[in-house]
């Protein structure tokens, strides 16, 4: 996925960017204001690796995170809705997963769940990306949230 086309659809539809990440750990920023212009459509980005930073700056819910665990689409539901509203963002990406290693039998290493939100409403994904390792997870995630996010500026 190429960032400058993300940033370019977002440039044609007056939109501004920002990102809830989790497992990603601001990749997906990084990825975004590596391109040179982006400071015009990319607000700003949370890192919000434990819980009690997805509570504190995104407003996620305790008994969210208790009846669904962090790496779930009611996490990322309501992380992107906080980083939309925590933000002067007219899109949010939000990510949370297993990146590895480990993992378990009802969350297996490779899980990443996605939340998109606008004004309109918060679309939620689990891709199983599989036990490909740290680093290759880590990447495939921010693969997929761009690809979400530019399908969403097209939409």
């Amino acid at each position: 996925m190429n960032a400058a086309a993300v940033l370019d659809a977002a440039r044609a539809r007056g939109v501004m960017l920002a990102a809830a990440e989790s497992c990603t750990g601001g990749l997906i920023m990084a990825a975004l204001t590596a391109v040179p212009g982006s400071s015009d459509v990319v607000d700003r980005g949370f890192v919000t690796y434990s819980n009690a930073a997805k509570r504190d700056m995104l407003g996620v819910r305790q008994a969210t995170l208790d009846a669904h665990g962090a790496v779930s689409e009611a996490v990322a539901a309501e992380m992107a809705a906080g980083a939309l509203a925590q933000s002067q963002a007219g899109l949010a990406i939000a990510v949370t997963g297993i990146a590895g290693p480990g993992g378990s039998e009802h969350k297996p290493e490779g899980r990443v769940c996605f939340g998109l939100a606008d004004a309109q409403d918060v679309v939620t994904q689990t891709v199983e990306f599989g036990a490909i390792g740290r680093d290759a997870v880590r990447a495939a995630t921010v693969e997929h949230a761009l690809a979400m996010v530019l399908a969403r500026l097209r939409a």
